[in-house]
């Protein structure tokens, strides 16, 4: 893909992403995050009727007469997208691949926080960190992002979701908005999604394909596992084959959605044939209550 295709791509995006988080997202987006978290502003003395659990017990002794500290509403979040690069992206039987849906739903978001003023950041990750963009405002910033989301090419194609996690722990000290992109194709992931939780707002957006789940009946077919490389001859006529390959895919699906919740975090899971508009407008909608 040359340069003047990528723009044009970008474009395209741009178009259809900014305008649904114009008209739709923009006042949702802003409603369920918009003065979760509060910030330190100043000290005074303290007043009656004051709570006593914000005395500053340090600037009381200072000056030998009770003092409070006064917080107000963060006004400028931070949105942290994560966003899995690996094989099994490349991946859709319908109109379109999981990563040109995730990239869609990316942009959205992007544009969201930006109408909201607030910072936007990228973690591109397979089984190791591809790359980071840090936080900035601004449009050409997000536009930077859809680029990359574009026409990135990693250097890996296996999954390591926890190895993600531990990055995004690392990098960002100041509590941000998570949003994790990803068909979750992977487990052991509990225990750094915990730690992340527990510092930010996670939310993880699984995009999967129909036929990630199941596989039709075809005969004997050779399959090419996106993330090895390697292709193996399966006779998807088996009734058993078929099942194990169910069982395996609900068994993930099962894990995501389960650790999520342990932790605290959200999850919204939508097919690349559905509208993820109406899956994260329902989301949204939930989490502002």
């Amino acid at each position: 893909m040359n340069t003047k295709e990528i723009l044009k791509k970008v474009r395209k995006i741009e178009i259809k992403t900014r305008r649904l988080s114009d008209h739709i997202f923009g006042g949702e987006y802003h409603s369920s995050f918009k003065g979760r978290g509060m910030t330190f502003s100043e000290v005074r003395q303290y007043q009656f009727g004051d709570d006593v659990r914000s005395i500053d017990w340090n600037v009381t002794a200072r000056y030998n007469e009770p003092y409070v500290k006064v917080f107000e509403e963060e006004r400028e979040l931070t949105m942290m997208l994560m966003v899995d690069v690996s094989g099994s992206e490349l991946f859709g039987t319908s109109n379109q691949f999981k990563k040109e849906t995730v990239t869609e739903i990316a942009a959205t978001l992007a544009f969201s926080a930006t109408q909201n003023n607030d910072k936007v950041g990228l973690i591109l990750f397979s089984d190791d960190i591809e790359l980071f963009i840090p936080p900035k405002k601004g449009k050409s910033h997000v536009l930077r992002i859809i680029r990359e989301l574009i026409e990135f090419h990693p250097k890996s194609k296996k999954t390591n979701i926890a190895a993600g996690l531990k990055f995004l722990s690392s990098v960002m000290k100041k509590r941000a908005i998570v949003f994790m992109l990803s068909d979750f194709m992977d487990d052991d992931y509990e225990k750094t999604l915990k730690i992340a939780g527990n510092k930010h707002d996670v939310t993880g957006i699984r995009v999967y394909d129909k036929h990630d789940e199941q596989i039709p009946n075809l005969g004997m077919v050779p399959m090419l596992d996106a993330e090895t490389g390697n292709v193996q001859l399966v006779n998807t006529s088996s009734k058993s084959v078929r099942n194990s390959y169910k069982a395996n895919a609900l068994r993930l699906s099962d894990y995501y959605i389960n650790t999520f919740k342990r932790s605290g975090a959200g999850t919204i899971s939508t097919r690349v044939d559905e509208s993820y508009v109406k899956k994260l407008l329902g989301y949204f909608k939930h989490k502002g209550r």
